[in-house]
């Protein structure tokens, strides 16, 4: 079994900056596509950012592109999310997710991930 632990999360005035981590602990993840979802209180869980294995490719949310940069340690066993120019609409608790099927995806829906962490609040204040 795969364990994801987000890590990074807290109060932030908008403009800050913010640096989110996933460890992932029981395989080694360097052959699973991953992401970050987040989901506001009273909204849908929405994708943010994933990244491909082997670092084959980055996607991002429309709302988050320019901003958010994706990446990923696979020594580390680590994936990480920087956010710059935090807004009060980027507040919401974050997931990370990880996926090892080999099968066409958009990379975007949460179906195409089975293993999901517990979240961290990211609040930005006006």
């Amino acid at each position: 079994q795969v364990q994801l632990v987000e890590s990074g999360g807290g109060l932030v005035q908008a403009g800050g900056s913010l640096r989110l981590s996933c460890a992932a602990s029981g395989r080694n993840l360097r052959r699973y596509r991953m992401g970050w979802f987040r989901q506001a209180p009273g909204k849908e869980r929405e994708f943010v950012a994933a990244i491909g294995w082997s670092d084959s490719g980055t996607y991002y949310a429309d709302s988050v592109k320019g901003r958010f940069t994706i990446s990923r340690d696979n020594a580390k066993n680590t994936m990480y999310l920087q956010m710059l120019n935090l807004k009060p609409e980027d507040t919401a608790v974050y997931y990370c997710a990880a996926d090892s099927r080999i099968v066409p995806a958009t990379m975007r829906r949460l179906v195409e991930y089975e293993y999901w962490g517990q979240g961290t609040q990211v609040t930005v204040s006006s």
